[in-house]
Formats: structure tokens, sequence, C-alpha cells
């Protein structure tokens, strides 16, 4: 399992014109920063690495401290800032580009295990008190991000 993670100020999922999921940095006024996490699923992947991935997107030491700047030292998590993640399904991530040029995507998790990883992760999420918003899975959809850095980690497990 993978997750690409970046800090954003803010970052939307829209699918046929309407917004889905959208987080920002901002909240009633004050900085608590946010993430946006593309988070693809790899065939045999399962619940221990599912929880892995939530819970390093959760503690992961990302962010500014809450009420700061973006250009404050990055030593907080969202737990910390009670910050918001919007997840976003990604298979791609689980493709190879090794041999070739174009991507296999033999490594990718039928769409079926996928989104119950995917979805683990959100309720996972939210059971450390993470505000979540989401994609819509298996949805063509559009992810509008403004990056804050950029700061981007992979996130492997």
């Amino acid at each position: 399992m993978r997750a690409v993670v970046s800090t954003v100020s803010s970052a939307r999922v829209t699918v046929d014109g309407e917004t889905v999921g959208q987080v920002d940095a901002e909240v009633d006024g004050e900085f608590r920063g946010a993430l946006l996490a593309l988070v693809g699923v790899g065939r045999g992947d399962g619940p221990e690495k599912w929880s892995t991935v939530a819970r390093k997107i959760a503690e992961l030491r990302l962010l500014p401290p809450r009420g700061g700047s973006w250009s404050d030292p990055r030593n907080v998590s969202v737990t910390d800032n009670d910050a918001a993640v919007l997840v976003v399904s990604q298979f791609t991530l689980a493709g190879s580009t090794v041999k070739g040029r174009r991507p296999s995507w033999s490594g990718a998790a039928p769409a079926a295990e996928a989104e119950v990883a995917v979805d683990t992760v959100v309720a996972e999420l939210r059971a450390r008190g993470v505000r979540v918003a989401t994609g819509r899975f298996g949805a063509e959809m559009s992810v509008e991000s403004v990056n804050e850095g950029p700061f981007t980690v992979v996130v492997e497990a």
C-alpha cells in the first residue's frame, strides 16, 4: 500500500462538476493546515498495511503548529492540529514503470478489495478524531490542490 501525501492550503475533488470532498488549512479563521492523501492499494495488501498507512497519515509531523503559518517549522501532525485530510483513491500508484513505456497495472488490487481498503483507512483516520473528506471511489474525479512548500512525501506500508 502506498500513499502520496502533500501539505495543502486547500484541496477539493469534483465529480461531474459537483464538489464531493474539500479541505482547507484555515478553519474558522485559524490556521490548522491540511493534507491531500492519494491512496493506492496493491494486490495482497491487508488490514495491517491499511492501519499503518492510516496511522502514518494521522501522525507524521508534516504541518506547522496550529495558529502558525506555512513558513513555521513543520513539526506537528494532523491530530495535533485538528487538521483535515482529503483522501482520494488512486489505483495508479500501484502501477509499475520498470519495463517499457506503458505502465503495468497488474500490481493494483481489484476494485472491490481496494474500495474496502480505502474505506478502512478513512474509518481509522476518523476513529483517531481526524476530519476526513473523500473523493468518490471509482468515479472520474477532478482533483485540485494548492500545495504548500511544496511538501510531499510517499508513505509505504
